[in-house]
């Protein structure tokens, strides 16, 4: 089974877990399952592939921001961070984290409401999965 950020449309089921993961808009934040994986496995996936495909490629996308890795967590929960680069210290713009054995995904913030948020869905999808690459 391939894991998948869930977006669309949820179940009663998927709704009531959703709901319990709200970010500061309002908005249920998707999640992805792995099968195979660690929470600090995927999560060091992920940023390798975000780093690269998002950062060190000069992306337009991602001009504006720099990626701040937390993958050491006393929580359990590994994360990326993509912040403002004139404001690093600031509300971050996207979250993504993991937590389990196997890891259960969650991206969220602003910039998953934007025009990017749809590739960067998916892009953490594949890495998530151990599709390497852009």
């Amino acid at each position: 089974m391939r894991p998948r950020l869930v977006t669309g449309f949820y179940s009663a089921a998927t709704l009531a877990v959703l709901g319990l993961i709200v970010t500061s808009c309002g908005t249920p934040a998707p999640t992805v399952t792995t099968d195979q994986h660690s929470a600090l496995s995927t999560m060091e996936r992920v940023m390798l592939n975000a780093n690269a495909c998002w950062f060190k490629s000069a992306d337009p996308a991602f001009a504006g921001y720099q990626l701040a890795p937390e993958l050491n967590s006393y929580t359990g929960r590994p994360r990326i961070l993509v912040v403002d680069k004139k404001h690093p210290t600031g509300r971050p713009s996207l979250v993504v984290q993991a937590e389990g054995n196997p890891a259960q995904l969650q991206a969220f913030g602003p910039m998953m409401s934007g025009a990017s948020g749809g590739r960067i869905t998916g892009d953490v999808n594949r890495w998530a999965a151990g599709t390497k690459g852009c």
